[in-house]
């Protein structure tokens, strides 16, 4: 009995023993491959986390994307909008730019006829001219000679643009310097009446004595002496001018027409030397 607890106690021993051994046998086989276990774990769920943050990334990515590309339609279509504007504004400039050639030409045909009617301003056209006569050594006007202002100031005063010339003249007796001097008294006395009588502006009238010079008759008779006795009143006009610019073509008296009085008659003084006419 004692041999068989010994044998049992012996064999339980050894069990216990071997089931020692086998325990720590299996511990240390399988701890390496805990711990390998335990790593592919780790590198797992590093990664998982590796995974989602590219995942992160890449949703962030993608949102950008999707905003630049939202931003860039965005921009592609105010560009195509600001092109629509351009192209209006090109096409309005260019027909602003043909209306201006077309108001460019018209204006220099305007400016091609006012050049030929500035140049032609300079060129007045006789319109009217009367003759005044004097008495001997005299330089008051006649009843006949007022007569004759007054018919020639009606013939000007519907003109716009006109000027009056008015020459005093003496026939050939007398010293130069009464002469020069009579006749320009006899132009004053016609400057005068229209003036004063008629309110022609002065600006309108150009006055000079020219004495015994640009005789009417050449002779040296008592006839020639009187028609040379004279103030010549002549009428320039640039209506008709001004009026090929405006497209008038009504005529404004552009006939000359010539009044000259006959002399009165009057006896030359006796002693001829002291005669100024």
């Amino acid at each position: 009995m004692k041999a068989f607890l010994a044998t049992t106690c012996i064999v339980t021993g050894a069990l216990l023993a071997g089931g020692c051994a086998s325990k720590k046998y299996v511990r240390n086989t399988t701890a390496p491959i805990q711990a390998k276990v335990d790593q592919v774990g780790e590198q797992t769920t590093q990664n998982s986390s590796q995974i989602q943050d590219t995942r992160t990334q890449v949703k962030q990515v993608d949102e950008r994307a999707q905003s630049g590309i939202s931003a860039a339609q965005e921009r592609a279509t105010t560009a195509d909008q600001h092109a629509g504007e351009a192209m209006t504004r090109a096409t309005t400039a260019d027909q602003k730019a043909t209306s201006a050639g077309q108001a460019a030409d018209q204006a220099l045909q305007s400016v091609s006829s006012l050049r030929s009617v500035v140049a032609n301003l300079d060129d007045y056209k006789l319109q009217t001219t009367t003759t005044v006569p004097f008495k001997v050594n005299g330089y008051v006007l006649s009843n006949e000679a007022k007569a004759d202002l007054d018919k020639l100031v009606t013939d000007v005063k519907s003109d716009k643009r006109f000027f009056i010339a008015v020459e005093g003249y003496t026939d050939n007796t007398g010293s130069r310097q009464y002469n020069e001097e009579l006749s320009r008294k006899r132009a004053d006395a016609v400057v005068n009446y229209l003036v004063a009588k008629h309110d022609i502006p002065i600006y309108r009238i150009h006055m000079i004595g020219l004495g015994k010079e640009k005789p009417a008759d050449e002779g040296r008779n008592r006839a020639a002496r009187a028609k040379n006795r004279r103030v010549e009143v002549k009428v320039f006009s640039a209506d008709q001018v001004t009026a090929s610019l405006t497209g008038d073509n009504t005529n404004n008296n552009n006939t000359t027409n010539t009044n000259t009085s006959t002399p009165n008659g009057n006896s030359d003084n006796a002693n001829r030397s002291q005669e100024i006419k």
